[in-house]
């Protein structure tokens, strides 16, 4: 019978030679790998950037023809090749500025103040783009939105004169010109009111002069009941005006056969 002993392991034959060996082989392999993977990181980032440069190369293309149709007039072929340009370079708040003086000179005021705060959000720090928002927003009316939209302006440069003396100058008037409508209308509902809540003079319905006149009144109304008017057709079609009074009513003739008062 034979006798129970302990499995021998798999590789327990293996020489060490053969083991290195293979050891070396494995760490050769996995370098080529991280070399191959090194090198596709590589090539898929230089193609993301040579995609980008194209992108922005096309951008810049398309923005300046928008710019020579807009000079020439033709607005909405301007629009449309600036929305070409915004789904290549999205954050270009240039982009977004421009087409807002276009929608202006559309008189479209509700898309040029989205477009100009669109530039805004994307590059606050341009004084163009703030003074755009603001002219945009006079536009609309909104007076003391574009005052501010124009003090941003300036913030960011002072030593513009266009904002100064033309934007900023316009919009302080106009808003003058708002508190003093304003204030003329406020004052003329008061006014209003003030009328409206004015009482009743008292006057003395016990003076000589009503009651005289309340007794005319009186006796002529007296005299008028006291006298009665008849029309009477006889049968011939004569017609007959007859008066009488209230104690002697007139009886008519046994001929006559119509009354009508």
């Amino acid at each position: 019978m034979a006798s129970f002993g302990w499995k021998r392991k798999i590789g327990e034959k293996v020489s060490k030679a053969t083991s290195q060996q293979f050891e070396a082989e494995a760490a050769d392999e996995k370098d080529l790998a991280d070399e191959d993977d090194a090198n596709w990181v590589h090539a898929n980032k230089r193609r993301k950037e040579v995609l980008l440069e194209d992108c922005v190369k096309r951008s810049k293309e398309l923005k300046d023809e928008g710019a020579n149709l807009a000079e020439n007039r033709r607005y909405r072929e301007a629009i449309h090749k600036w929305d070409e340009a915004l789904q290549l370079t999205p954050e270009d708040a240039t982009l977004y500025e421009m087409k807002s003086q276009v929608l202006m000179s559309l008189h479209e005021m509700f898309p040029a103040v989205h477009a100009a705060e669109m530039a805004v959000q994307r590059n606050p720090r341009s004084w163009d783009a703030w003074q755009t928002l603001g002219r945009a927003q006079l536009g609309l009316g909104e007076i003391a939105l574009a005052i501010r939209s124009f003090q941003v302006s300036l913030h960011i440069f002072p030593m513009n004169p266009e904002v100064w003396k033309e934007d900023l100058s316009w919009a302080r008037k106009l808003h003058e010109q708002q508190k003093a409508t304003k204030t003329e209308a406020m004052q003329a509902l008061a006014n209003k009111k003030e009328l409206a809540q004015e009482s009743i003079p008292d006057y003395d319905f016990e003076s000589d002069e009503i009651v005289a006149v309340c007794a005319a009144i009186a006796e002529k109304e007296k005299a008028l009941s006291a006298a009665k008017t008849v029309v009477i057709v006889s049968a011939s079609g004569a017609v007959e005006t007859v008066t009488e009074k209230e104690d002697c009513p007139a009886t008519p003739d046994e001929t006559l056969f119509i009354r009508a008062r």
